[in-house]
């Protein structure tokens, strides 16, 4: 256990400080201390407050320090007194106390284990040889969910995945940044989609209802085995990446449900490029306004049938044939051709995909 190391470190420091103090876990759990345990309400009180801030605090007549607060503050120093001398302590533990838990965490811990698997740190024997270390089994299905929440401050949805699924032993949530983490999870049996779907929806529900900004989850296929949790992180990326392109009025985006978008996302941009340029010989698609481009979308939801289009548009038939023609003459596509239709609508999706700016994983 980890406290046994920290118990070390506190026993060594309390013969160059002559002060009392410990460190504590998030939930205020003290773990090592040398002869000060503060009570339930002012442990909750320190944790709280070095929570919010990597600095130095002072807290109740205590020196406090997170011992790092990305993705949260795991580990809380803290110290009796608010003088120099219970600062300089403060710094020295939290410090010495960090390297030991970088170490810990290289060497035992499991979810420290997984990201280097997903970001693909690990070659396939050191992986096998790492599992039989941490007793971690090689050959359960796993799904991986990226989730990314749309906002510009500190959501917290690390903390409400964690809370949501609380077992360290074969649930692991990794931190990219504040805003985006992955969740692996560990199943019984492979699911299809639609129940991988089901977990992602409780996610979500969960997440709407105690972070203030939109999120949405990508999912990959399951991973049958250890092996292939890397290419499933990938495709949980994929489905974030090519869903806020494609379906931008979905939050739940799976990898096996993306369509044509996929196809598009896996070209070279210079071949997108060159493929516009192709279809559009006679003008830009960027030359139709917003009237146009609505009555094109309309078109097609309603399969290249006139009467239904006009009418909802509200217009005379006569009128859309007339625009029909406007964007036969603007581009050489002839709309109310099916071989014509097909090649105008992946051309406006090859548009989108370009101005959206992909980042290629």
């Amino acid at each position: 256990m980890i406290s046994k190391a920290f118990q070390n470190i506190v026993s060594q420091m309390s013969e160059v400080f002559p002060k009392r103090f410990g460190i504590a876990d998030s939930h205020g759990l003290v773990l090592a201390y040398n002869g000060l345990e503060p009570s339930e309400e002012i442990m909750e009180g320190l944790v709280s407050a070095a929570s919010n801030s990597e600095k130095i605090l002072f807290k109740d007549g205590f020196t406090i320090r997170s011992m790092s607060n990305k993705p949260y503050a795991e580990y809380v120093v803290y110290v009796e007194g608010t003088d120099e001398a219970s600062k300089y302590c403060c710094s020295a533990v939290a410090i010495a106390a960090n390297n030991v838990r970088h170490y810990y965490d290289e060497k035992y811990d499991k979810t420290n284990f997984m990201q280097n698997i997903i970001f693909d740190n690990l070659i396939s024997f050191d992986l096998h040889q790492k599992a039989r270390e941490l007793h971690v089994d090689c050959d359960v299905p796993r799904a991986v969910f990226y989730i990314k929440v749309i906002g510009p401050g500190e959501s917290g949805i690390y903390e409400v995945v964690r809370n949501m699924y609380p077992d360290k032993e074969h649930d692991f949530v990794i931190s990219i940044d504040s805003n985006n983490i992955v969740f692996i999870k560990e199943l019984k049996e492979v699911l299809k989609p639609e129940g991988l779907e089901d977990m992602a929806k409780q996610i979500l529900d969960t997440a709407n209802s105690e972070i203030m900004y939109p999120v949405v989850v990508g999912l990959s296929t399951v991973a049958t085995n250890i092996d292939e949790l890397n290419n499933s992180y990938k495709e949980a990326q994929i489905a974030i990446e090519v869903g806020k392109v494609f379906d931008e009025e979905k939050n739940i985006l799976s990898y096996d449900n993306l369509g044509i978008g996929r196809l598009i996302y896996q070209l070279p941009i210079k071949l997108c490029e060159l493929f516009l340029q192709e279809v559009f010989k006679k003008g830009d698609i960027t030359t139709l306004d917003d009237e146009t481009i609505l009555t094109i979308n309309k078109f097609f939801e309603n399969d290249l049938n006139v009467s239904e289009t006009s009418r909802q548009l509200f217009v005379h038939r006569n009128t859309l044939v007339y625009r029909l023609e406007k964007i036969y003459k603007l581009t050489g596509l002839d709309l109310r051709k099916f071989d014509q239709a097909i090649v105008f609508k992946v051309a406006m999706m090859v548009h989108k995909y370009l101005i959206s700016n992909p980042m290629k994983i």
